[in-house]
């Protein structure tokens, strides 16, 4: 087949080939018409797009009740409200009453407790400082009927002088003080007698003179002052039989 041929052929063939392009081009612009057809066609009918709507039934309104059936509700309600708060004013004054019954029983505890702490400190301070007083005893006793010959003996005797002193400091600071009985009269609450002086000096039942010297912790007593007391002078048989005579001689007198 010559060149000339092919060409012809091709020339022969190309015009099917634009036809078909046109048809094809035909059918889609057809296509794209008819669907908004469809569209117009669906939104035309009612029942297609929504349902018809429900008509609701009204509700059914209660009465109104009467103005003396409102009064009769509100009266119950009152009444039961005053009674509520009866039962609440009731309550309230048994808890008060309770607190301060508490608060009384309490308060008397915190006193009996610091009293008796009190006296428990009292009573350990007097056991403590009881069995000391004989040491002061003996540092008194020392001090009174040493007496010092030379310098070496001088120097020992400022020692325990000192000792002495300084104990004494101690207990004065825990709140001891000595007695001093000389003069007063004769108080069995912190004396104890132990001898009887007959004199017409001082009067019946004076202290004149300290034996043992007693001490004092605060009011308590530490330990009781011996004393001597003094009492009346009796009467002699000379005074007696003088007494008796007198009145014999008024009468040979007479």
């Amino acid at each position: 087949m010559t060149n000339e041929q092919q060409q012809l052929e091709k020339t022969v063939e190309s015009p099917n080939v634009s036809e078909n392009v046109d048809n094809t081009s035909v059918e889609e612009q057809t296509g794209a018409t008819n669907q908004p057809e469809s569209t117009t066609a669906d939104t035309s009918n009612p029942e297609s797009v929504a349902a018809e709507p429900v008509t609701a039934e009204p509700e059914s309104i209660p009465p109104e009740p009467a103005p003396e059936q409102i009064i009769a509700t509100l009266t119950e309600e009152v009444t039961g409200l005053q009674e509520k708060l009866t039962q609440e004013n009731q309550q309230s004054e048994v808890l008060k009453k309770r607190y301060i019954t508490l608060a009384a029983e309490f308060d008397n505890f915190r006193k009996r407790t610091e009293k008796e702490k009190k006296e428990l400190e009292t009573q350990v301070k007097c056991r403590t400082i009881g069995e000391l007083l004989s040491v002061v005893d003996n540092f008194e006793r020392a001090r009174s009927q040493i007496q010092p010959a030379n310098d070496g003996e001088l120097a020992i005797h400022k020692s325990y002088q000192g000792v002495y002193k300084n104990l004494v400091e101690s207990l004065k600071r825990l709140g001891v003080a000595p007695m001093r009985p000389e003069g007063e009269p004769f108080d069995p609450l912190y004396h104890e007698a132990m001898l009887r002086e007959c004199t017409n000096e001082y009067p019946e039942g004076t202290v004149l003179e300290q034996l043992v010297r007693g001490y004092l912790l605060g009011e308590q007593v530490l330990r009781h002052a011996m004393v001597k007391v003094a009492a009346p002078k009796e009467e002699t048989s000379e005074d007696s039989s003088e007494s008796d005579s007198a009145p014999e001689d008024d009468s040979s007198v007479k």
